[in-house]
């Protein structure tokens, strides 16, 4: 991913929504009486297994008194003979206990209770004996003890507000608000006002709530979604979404409002599927040239309906700078409702970590990505792929590598674009990292290839600003080597 400069940007962290508590989780711990350890001697806890010293009786008490020992807890234990020796079925007897007349010892050879011996190859070699946690218990009902167990969790920021001025070399200057919520709850609303003024309102379920707005001067787009990663309290996530988007490109003005509803499941902490259904309304006006087909059949408003299903993998060690791993999505979309038509789509990366310093910093990384896509002959215009510009094709201008008609951008149905990079660092800190790369590939109005097969090497620097966000600011300067008589070229984006 690649983003540019950006003039001015401050961020503000909004309230916690996860207020410091101590959670309290009752263990219990098995003791087996029945089992001799057989490689480790547990020393004795003398507040749990010895009982108390008793106080010294005389002769004339009938009986000797019962001691009440408590537990580590605070919660007692059970009553037990002030006479009565401490036990341990792991050692041999030791000496008569305090009070207790001494008794001749038998000449015999202690030994504690032992369980049948098991078949000679019943466990491997050096192996510990092991019992199935499935099959049925034969060791005899273990005893168990209570024990608290308290935990302190911090308080964490989850909601953010930022905003700032923006210019890149697509959407030219733009102002950028954008307000993030990633423990919200949509049904805790507030019960008084003390529940607005402290933040407990509208938090507490985990969902993640994302409002932007983007105004500028070549185009605007106004986004509200809402994902809740665990649908109904299982592993199905679902989100919806409303958004506003308009433009004034070159050759014609276009407006589109809409919305959209998804459904994801994730197989494996790297593998998902979801599945979307996409409303949208879609306007299209101005045209700057007449009597271009392609053109004059999108004059007007038009109803899009999409339903759409992907699968992908991500390995990636981090989503916008990956130095390791892999991305990968495969997606099919059916388009209906004025127009209809299919759209079938793949996209894959790959990242090599090269070398790096020993602490793990300093990281040489190649990187190639590949974008793969097809239409059906019914798709409108502003359905089709366009390249050129800096997250296509560098070298050119925005959409200034597409097909063209009377000298208007038209695009195509068919679109491959491909890209090798080559990361590295230039300071010691990582703030600073140099890019060689070099861009080729095409979109075409058929599936068919031509000799217009775009070309452009170059090089460029990524520069992190932490005010600016996680992503690194990207400048990019780029030649192209091949392209069409009727392309734009921009070197630097």
């Amino acid at each position: 991913m690649k983003t540019h400069a950006c003039l001015l940007c401050l961020t503000a962290l909004l309230g916690p929504s996860l207020s410091g508590c101590a959670a309290i989780y009752r263990i219990t711990r098995p003791v087996n009486d029945a089992l001799q350890a057989p490689f480790v001697e547990m020393p004795d806890d003398p507040g749990v297994h010895t009982p108390q010293q008793p106080a010294q009786r005389g002769p004339q008490e009938p009986s000797a008194p019962l001691i009440r020992s408590q537990s580590p807890d605070g919660g007692p234990m059970r009553a037990t003979d002030a006479t009565s020796p401490p036990v341990n079925r792991y050692t041999q007897p030791s000496a008569p206990f305090a009070g207790q007349p001494a008794q001749p010892v038998a000449q015999e050879t202690y030994s504690a209770p032992q369980l049948p011996a098991p078949p000679a190859d019943a466990y491997p070699p050096g192996g510990y004996p092991f019992q199935d946690p499935n099959s049925p218990q034969t060791f005899q009902e273990a005893l168990t003890r209570p024990s608290d167990l308290d935990i302190f969790v911090q308080e964490a920021r989850t909601g953010k507000f930022s905003f700032g001025v923006a210019d890149n070399s697509n959407a030219g200057l733009t102002g950028q608000i954008t307000v993030e919520e990633r423990n919200f709850d949509l049904f805790r609303w507030p019960r008084g006002w003390d529940d607005v003024t402290n933040g407990g309102a509208f938090r507490g379920d985990g969902q993640y709530l994302r409002m932007e707005a983007y105004p500028g001067s070549r185009f605007q787009r106004y986004l509200v979604s809402l994902t809740d990663p665990y649908l109904f309290e299982t592993n199905i996530t679902g989100s919806a979404s409303f958004s506003y988007f308009d433009r004034n490109y070159f050759d014609y003005f276009e407006s589109r409002y809409g919305g959209t509803l998804g459904l994801g499941y994730r197989l494996t902490p790297d593998l998902s599927v979801q599945s979307s259904l996409r409303l949208e309304s879609v306007g299209i006006s101005d045209p700057r040239v007449a009597g271009v087909p392609e053109l004059d059949a999108a004059i007007g408003r038009h109803d899009v309906f999409g339903a759409k299903l992907q699968l992908m993998h991500d390995t990636r060690d981090l989503p916008l700078a990956p130095t390791e791993g892999h991305y990968f999505r495969a997606s099919h979309e059916q388009v209906f409702g004025n127009f209809d038509f299919g759209r079938t789509e793949l996209d894959y990366s790959q990242y090599y970590m090269l070398r790096e310093r020993p602490d793990g910093s300093g990281r040489h990384v190649l990187a190639f990505s590949t974008q793969v896509g097809f239409q059906g002959s019914d798709s409108p215009i502003f359905e089709h792929y366009f390249a050129g510009g800096y997250n296509t094709i560098r070298g050119f201008a925005f959409r200034g590598a597409s097909p063209i008609d009377n000298s208007v951008r038209v695009g195509g149905r068919f679109q491959l674009i491909n890209s090798v990079e080559y990361f590295f660092p230039l300071t010691a800190d990582d703030m600073v990292k140099g890019v060689v790369f070099c861009d080729f590939g095409t979109v075409e109005r058929t599936t068919a290839f031509h000799d217009a097969f775009r070309v452009a090497p170059g090089l460029g620097l990524r520069i992190n600003v932490p005010a600016l966000g996680p992503a690194p600011l990207a400048l990019d300067f780029a030649f192209p080597v091949n392209d069409e008589s009727t392309d734009q070229r921009q070197s630097f984006s």
